[in-house]
C-alpha cells in the first residue's frame, strides 16, 4: 500500500527493477540530470475491448509524494557492492520534485493516448517507472472489466467478490477500488469497504450450511445473528428445496419482524435456477426477497442471463473481475518522450512511439457522443477538450483526492458518451483516434537524425 492507505506505511523504495538503479547510477555519474518527460500509455487494446478506463492515479501520486529511501535500504544496496558511492549518497536524500499531468480517474481512453505524463530530472523520472506501471496497469485492467460488466448488467446491482482470487492483499484492495470506479455497487471485502467507503454486501458460505446437520437449522441460526442483513445461500444441496425452506423460514421470521433480504445461487444454470427460485419465492409470498447469483460470472454471462430475462437482482463477480482471464494484462508502457528539450522517439518494429510531450483532444458530436480523439503535441492549439490535467507540481499534489463516488460518477458519465458500437461487448472498428499533422511532421524530423 502507500502512505495514505496506512498499510504498510509506504511503498518500499526498492519496489522497483534492478535496471532502474543501474541507469540512475550512470545518470548521476555522468551528470545527466536535465528535465526528462515520460508518458504512460497502452500500445493497443486487448482482444474484444473497445475502450479502457483510467484508474490508479491516486496511488501513483501518493507514491511519488512519499518516495524515500531508508538508511536500511541504502545500506542493503551498499552491501551488494555493485553501485557507486555517488548513487548511494544521492539515494539517502532522494525526493521526487517533478510535475505530473494525467487524465482524471474514471476517464475513458484509447490506444497510444498518454494517460499520465511525468516531467522531472532524468534520474527521478526514470526511477519511478516500474512502480507507476505496476499501480496503473492493475487498476486499469479491473476498472475496464468492471465497466463492461456494468454495461451488460444495465440497472442490476453488481457486487465485487474478487478478493480471494486476487494476486495478493494489495491487488485485492485495489481491485475493489477499481471495480467501484468501473460501476460496481458494493464489495464483500471488509477492508476495502472501510478504506474506500464502498457499501458492503455478503452472507454465508456453503461451509456454514454443511456445519449444521440440517439446512433449515443453518438458515435459522444465521438469521438469529444477522437479522438486519439476511442473505441465505440456497444451493448447497438442492436449490429448489433451499428456496422452499427460505419460504418456510420467512413466515416464521415475519412474526418477529425479521425479513429475509435475499437468496444467493452459486452453481448450476444460473438463469434457469433463478427463474425456478423466483417462482417458488413468489408463490410463497416472498415477492420482496431478492435473488443474487455468483460463480463464473462475467460480462458475457451477465449479458446472456439478461437476454433470457432471468429474474436476477444482483450479480456477484469474483475471479473474472479480479483476474480477468480474457484480458489479464495490457501492453502498457512508460516511455521517454523528451530529454533536455530534445524530443525522443522509439522506432523499434511494432513498438514505435510518437515523439515529444503530447496531449489528447477529445471531440464530441452534436449529441454529446465521442466522435474523435486527436493525439497532438502538448503545445498545439487543437479543437477539442484536453484530457491531460496538471495534478502535481514540484513533487506536491495540487489538491486532496476527489471522493471515490465522484470518480465512479465520472466513469459512468464517460462511458455514456461513447457511441453505441464502442459500448458493445464485441470488438467494434478501429479506435476513434487520429494523430495530428504536426505529430507526424515531428516524427519525420526525428527520424532524419542518424542514431
Amino acid at each position: 500500500m502507500n502512505a495514505s492507505d496506512g498499510w504498510p506505511d509506504r511503498s518500499p523504495a526498492l519496489l522497483t527493477d534492478l535496471h532502474q538503479l543501474a541507469m540512475l547510477d550512470a545518470y548521476y555519474c555522468a551528470g545527466m540530470e536535465q528535465t526528462a518527460i515520460f508518458e504512460f500509455f497502452v500500445r493497443r487494446l486487448p482482444h474484444g475491448r473497445n475502450f479502457l478506463v483510467a484508474a490508479g492515479l491516486e496511488q501513483v501520486l501518493d507514491y511519488l509524494q512519499n518516495l524515500r529511501f531508508t538508511d536500511e535500504e541504502v545500506d542493503w544496496l551498499s552491501s551488494l557492492r555493485r553501485f557507486s558511492p555517488t548513487l548511494l549518497d544521492r539515494l539517502r536524500s532522494f525526493r521526487f520534485t517533478g510535475d505530473v499531468l494525467a487524465m482524471h480517474e474514471g476517464s475513458v481512453f484509447f490506444p497510444s493516448e498518454p494517460v499520465l505524463r511525468v516531467a522531472a530530472p532524468l534520474p527521478q523520472a526514470q526511477l519511478v517507472e516500474s512502480r507507476i506501471v505496476n499501480l496503473l496497469h492493475h487498476q486499469i485492467v479491473v476498472a475496464s472489466k468492471a465497466a463492461r460488466c456494468r454495461i451488460a448488467a444495465r440497472g442490476a446491482e453488481l457486487v465485487d467478490f474478487g478478493m480471494r482470487r486476487a494476486h495478493g492483499a494489495e491487488a485485492a484492495l485495489y481491485a475493489s477500488r477499481a471495480a467501484h470506479i468501473g460501476g460496481f455497487d458494493a464489495t464483500t471485502t471488509i477492508e476495502a469497504a472501510r478504506r474506500y467507503s464502498i457499501p458492503l454486501v455478503g452472507g454465508m458460505a456453503h461451509s456454514f450450511v454443511q456445519a449444521h446437520e440440517r439446512e433449515f437449522d443453518a438458515f435459522k441460526a444465521f438469521a438469529k445473528h444477522q437479522p438486519e442483513h439476511l442473505i441465505l445461500l440456497i444451493d448447497t444441496y438442492d436449490t429448489a428445496q433451499g428456496a422452499r425452506r427460505v419460504v418456510k423460514l420467512a413466515r416464521e421470521l415475519s412474526r418477529a419482524g425479521v425479513r429475509v433480504r435475499a437468496v444467493r445461487i452459486d452453481s448450476g444454470d444460473l438463469a434457469a435456477e433463478a427463474t425456478r427460485v423466483r417462482s417458488i419465492l413468489d408463490c410463497g409470498g416472498c415477492n420482496d426477497v431478492r435473488i443474487l447469483v455468483s460463480g463464473c460470472v462475467d460480462e458475457y454471462a451477465i449479458a446472456s442471463m439478461r437476454a433470457k430475462q432471468a429474474p436476477i437482482d444482483a450479480y456477484c463477480v469474483g475471479t473474472r473481475l479480479a483476474v480477468p482471464d480474457d484480458a489479464p494484462s495490457l501492453d502498457c508502457v512508460y516511455k521517454l518522450q523528451q530529454y533536455a528539450d530534445r524530443p525522443c522517439r522509439k522506432r523499434s518494429p511494432w513498438k514505435e512511439t510518437w515523439p515529444g510531450p503530447r496531449q489528447v483532444y477529445r471531440r464530441y458530436d452534436p449529441n454529446g457522443r465521442v466522435c474523435m480523439d486527436v493525439l497532438g503535441c502538448a503545445d498545439e492549439s487543437i479543437e477539442g477538450k484536453p484530457l491531460l490535467h496538471e495534478v502535481m507540481v514540484h513533487g506536491r499534489r495540487l489538491g486532496p483526492p476527489p471522493p471515490l463516488s465522484e470518480i465512479r460518477r465520472r466513469c459512468a458519465e464517460e462511458v455514456a458518451t461513447l457511441p453505441i458500437e464502442l459500448r458493445s461487448l464485441e470488438k467494434a472498428g478501429p479506435p476513434p483516434v487520429k494523430v495530428s499533422q504536426r505529430q507526424h511532421a515531428l516524427a519525420v524530423e526525428i527520424d532524419r537524425i542518424e542514431r
